[in-house]
């Protein structure tokens, strides 16, 4: 049995057309998947708070060295670590938003990336700790970024997961939502398209 772990990043939510690309696409996965396991995470109705001094001296302090409270907040990191970890497949729901991630992502992001949890360092320089898992990320953007030098939203999505050990990453792009009715529905239909076929 595989699990899947959709992350929704939309500021509305399930509205947006990145969680809904990712909506289409698990459905499918799961159409010849039955007993699959989906856990849904969306971000904006579950917003995680943005990294603090507090937060990152609780994930960095010796485990028998931390407080009541400090326990608690790695606590709520451990339970999102858990989420990926068992998950065999990540679907992840990516608009951008001035040119980057929505900041609720990166927040996630801070969250779960804990030095000795989910990567360590070596001799030979950082290794990521949950490889074995297939990542498909839907970015809906309103322009035409993809290819280029202002898409910087992408390497460094595949960058922080590969450092966390998810090398395994399809990009699926509807670009140019926001520049005329035909070409929004063009570029859906052309996702849909390629996310059918990677669910198949």
């Amino acid at each position: 049995m595989k699990n899947l772990l959709q992350l929704n990043t939309s500021l509305f939510s399930n509205g947006g057309e990145s969680s809904q690309l990712a909506d289409q696409f698990v459905a499918a996965w799961r159409a010849s998947k039955p007993d699959a396991q989906v856990v849904v995470r969306d971000l904006a109705a579950q917003p995680l708070p943005h990294l603090d001094a507090e937060r990152f001296l609780a994930f960095t302090t010796r485990a028998e060295q931390r407080s009541p409270q400090q326990q608690a907040l790695v606590a709520e990191s451990d339970a999102l670590i858990d989420e990926i970890r068992n998950a065999d497949v990540i679907v992840l729901g990516l608009p951008m938003y001035n040119f980057g991630v929505p900041s609720t992502l990166k927040a996630y992001f801070d969250h779960i990336a804990r030095a000795g949890v989910t990567f360590r360092y070596t001799a030979s320089g950082p290794e990521g700790l949950l490889s074995g898992k297939q990542a498909y990320v839907f970015a809906a953007r309103g322009g035409l970024y993809a290819g280029t030098p202002r898409d910087s939203q992408s390497a460094y999505v595949r960058d922080f997961l590969a450092f966390i050990g998810i090398t395994e990453l399809d990009f699926v792009y509807a670009e140019g939502l926001n520049m005329g009715e035909p070409r929004k529905q063009t570029a859906l239909a052309g996702a849909r398209q390629r996310l059918e076929q990677l669910a198949a």
